[in-house]
């Protein structure tokens, strides 16, 4: 590949939205959907939280290679190199889910994702401010945080919303069982495994039976005595049955306090015909569509044998305690062959980064400025120039206001995302608003979502247009003045959801439109000869002023109460604006005039 090839320069509309989502993919690839996968696959909790959370190590410590990134080749040819990487290692992840020990080896492959993944985003970040000028900087980096959201929808949604299509396609015809809620009914259940009754079916059917496909389940309070006792007595009887191990179970207990607990309902299933040829039948439930205050507690994978297939196998669906209204959801039971609809689901991923490979090799501009600055130079050199790239950020004009910015900016809101959802969620004598589950994912999924994407545009626009040093105050302002509508929900506690919705509204648009200056910052700040290496130092002092404000958030919150922590969630934006006042930056940063 050419190093130093003639410079040119493309329409940044052609690359861009390419370019990052192809950075946002492998992320949300090895910290979300292989932790739906491994669930799909049989793993344990444990397993999983352990193993795919050390996953994360590579972008915590992505700074520490930067400098090599930023001295060896282009930053033109690590990105497309990364990306070729990334497609082998999601090819490696498909060829090895169907073998034995395919734990292990999986988890080999999304290392190496992980590891390319980061190094893409070094040089990705850099070659962005490389390819565009400043002004084109500011313009396009609501699109860009666009694209990336983009990315994290589509794994989030589209791509185990495929896998999901190929379970069902490759196995035995889904089943899907209706859950109602009924207030004012109590929950009365005895569990009586060997008098369940299942529905026939005809003799040439091999298919799996549900004991029913309509349930009620009533929102009064219900005594936890007797529900721990058909919980653990379910518990039991699935896993002394072979259907699962202790290890693989949802360990689910029944919510709920004061001795009461929520209405709960079990359904059971079997095979209408031994397994074929003696293998097993994996059977994943959970849940379809709905109302999200239907939880399910017990029984989300069951293996079924020669030895067990016409047992019933248990599992338990209990509704949100704060949930008093009707309300419905759909719960599904699919027995398809997992392995190979992931295998396909990762192969069809690996093409893709085949095809962002070929697509920026050849439409990626070649910026002036993008070179290789080791061709002529030893590897003592090179070092020298790795701890001097280091060193050089720290010997920037005003860095210190500057780290304290990017440390302190972000006190308030660092602190507020923790605890917004818990807060929407307890209960209105604990200060909250008693929110289900429902409508937790229906504010933030829907509305929220919305207003993050338009502020977050809308920010780029209008700093493209008025440059940075105008429009940080107001982005300023924007992102921390609309906290106030947690102040507002927390003394009035609105008991409709108009209200609620809107403050939310709000507060994710003010988010949006004002991290764009804070993104602006870090790149004018890391403007300069090693401005790869500087800015991937920046996003890690943006990581631990997140990370240490918000591992203290719970306890002040405990300690003050909702009421008084949102105050002084407000008290905690007072630095940022301070600081701004000490920050340096050219007044023509980010307009067309620059350009």
């Amino acid at each position: 590949m050419r190093q130093n090839a003639t410079p040119t320069k493309r329409n940044p509309w052609a690359w861009i939205p390419t370019l990052y989502f192809a950075e946002g993919l492998p992320y949300v690839i090895v910290m979300t959907v292989s932790v739906i996968m491994y669930k799909r696959l049989g793993i344990s909790n444990t397993d999983i939280a352990l193993y795919t959370s050390w996953l994360y190590l590579p972008w915590v410590i992505k700074p520490l290679w930067s400098p090599v990134v930023d001295v060896l080749r282009t930053k033109r040819w690590w990105i497309v190199i990364m990306q070729l990487l990334v497609g082998a290692g999601l090819a490696g992840v498909a060829l090895t889910i169907p073998m034995p020990n395919f734990f292990r080896y999986s988890l080999a492959f999304l290392w190496l994702v992980a590891f390319s993944s980061a190094t893409h985003d070094i040089a990705a970040d850099g070659f962005y401010m490389m390819g565009l000028n400043q002004y084109e900087q500011t313009y396009f980096v609501g699109i860009r945080n666009t694209f990336y959201r983009f990315a994290m929808l589509t794994g989030q949604g589209l791509l185990v919303i495929l896998a999901g299509y190929l379970e069902t396609a490759t196995g035995l015809p889904e089943t899907n069982i209706a859950f109602h809620s009924v207030p004012g009914k109590e929950t009365t259940i005895q569990f009586q495994p060997h008098n369940v009754s299942f529905p026939e079916t005809k003799s040439s059917d091999y298919v799996l039976v549900p004991s029913q496909k309509d349930i009620q389940i009533g929102t009064v309070p219900v005594s936890r005595e007797k529900a721990d006792s058909i919980f653990t007595a379910v518990k039991e009887w699935n896993i002394s049955h072979g259907f699962y191990s202790e290890k693989t179970s949802l360990k689910g207990t029944p919510d709920g306090s004061n001795g009461t607990t929520s209405g709960f309902a079990l359904v059971a299933y079997k095979l209408s015909q031994p397994p074929k040829d003696g293998k097993e039948v994996v059977l994943n439930f959970g849940m379809n569509s709905g109302n999200k205050s239907f939880h399910l507690k017990e029984g989300t994978r069951f293996v079924f044998t020669d030895k067990n297939w016409n047992e019933p196998a248990f599992a338990i669906v209990q509704v949100d305690p704060k949930l008093t209204k009707k309300a419905e959801a759909t719960f599904s039971g699919r027995a398809g062959n997992i392995p190979l609809a992931w295998s396909l689901t990762f192969m069809v991923l690996g093409g893709l980064f085949i095809l962002f490979f070929l697509w920026h090799r050849f439409i990626l501009p070649r910026p002036a400025e993008d070179t290789d600055k080791h061709e002529k130079t030893s590897l003592s050199r090179v070092m020298h120039e790795v701890l001097e790239t280091f060193a050089s950020f720290f010997r920037k004009k005003n860095i210190w206001a500057g780290l304290a910015f990017l440390l302190l900016f972000r006190l308030g809101e660092s602190q507020l995302v923790k605890l917004a959802s818990p807060f929407m969620l307890d209960g209105r004598a604990e200060g909250g608003l008693a929110l289900t589950t429902g409508d937790i994912g229906l504010i933030y999924g829907t509305i929220g979502m919305i207003a993050l994407t338009v502020g977050g545009i809308l920010g780029g626009f209008v700093a493209a247009k008025w440059g940075l040093k105008k429009t940080i105050w107001w982005m300023a302002v924007a992102m921390n003045l609309p906290n106030l509508v947690y102040v507002y929900l927390a003394y009035v506690q609105p008991d409709t959801m108009l209200p609620i919705v809107t403050s939310v509204g709000i507060e994710q648009f003010g988010y949006g439109f004002g991290f764009t200056a804070y993104m602006l910052y870090m790149i004018y700040i890391s403007d300069g000869e090693h401005k790869t290496a500087h800015y991937a130092l920046c996003t890690g002092f943006m990581a631990l002023g997140m990370m240490l404000p918000g591992m203290v958030s719970g306890w002040i919150q405990e300690t003050v109460g909702y009421q008084h922590f949102f105050v002084w969630v407000m008290l905690c934006t007072i630095p940022g604006f301070i600081l701004i006042s000490l920050l340096k930056i050219d007044p023509k940063f980010g307009t067309k005039a620059k350009a």
